[in-house]
């Protein structure tokens, strides 16, 4: 059964040529899916696009979120992906919660969200406290639109408060998150194998 998954990187930097610590995460991620068959086609660096603020689908002319969420629901699973900013996810990462918000009325012919049979798991990094808040900021939200969130759903990790190591620096990945990349991966993998096999009841 193939399975595919899409990266959306939250970072705060627009420019895909800036490092990220969010892709370093999102790196070890894909190497732990690629060992469970999984795909990752795309990562997409949300801030390079124009998503315009809105709880619809389509905000008109010029709005890049029409094209992102096409990619979002052609994926089994999506790595949502961010840094901690101020103790919580960035404005990037609600922006496209908030967009989300759609999908509470956009159903398929069972009354199902377009998302239900979708898995989502997060790949939190930062310099200060706050990716237990992150991720549980990010799961609630996904939860309450469709997603299904797996065990052990978030791999992340924290450096020294106002430290100057970032994720991206570090010589090797520790092995805590290598471990944890692999059950958040597996778990992802065998959830969304069974929803595309059974999917929830209409």
């Amino acid at each position: 059964m193939l399975l595919k998954a899409l990266a959306l990187n939250c970072t705060l930097k627009p420019d895909a040529g800036d490092a990220s610590s969010t892709d370093a995460m999102i790196a070890v991620l894909q190497q732990a899916f690629a060992e469970r068959q999984v795909t990752l086609t795309e990562t997409v660096r949300v801030a390079a696009l124009d998503i315009r603020p809105g709880v619809t689908s389509d905000e008109g002319e010029g709005d890049d979120w029409p094209a992102l969420r096409a990619k979002i629901l052609d994926h089994d699973i999506v790595i949502f992906g961010g840094p901690i900013w101020m103790g919580q996810i960035s404005s990037v990462a609600k922006r496209v919660l908030e967009r989300m918000d759609a999908f509470l009325s956009e159903t398929d012919d069972g009354s199902r969200m377009l998302s239900y049979g979708k898995v989502a798991v997060a790949a939190i990094v930062g310099n200060e406290d706050g990716a237990h808040f992150s991720s549980a900021q990010l799961f609630q939200a996904l939860n309450d639109v469709g997603w299904t969130i797996p065990a052990v759903a978030a791999c992340y990790w924290v450096g020294e408060t106002l430290g100057s190591v970032d994720f991206k620096d570090l010589k090797d990945t520790p092995e805590m998150v290598t471990k944890t990349a692999k059950m958040v991966a597996g778990n992802a993998a065998h959830l969304a194998g069974l929803l595309q096999s059974s999917p929830y009841p209409s």
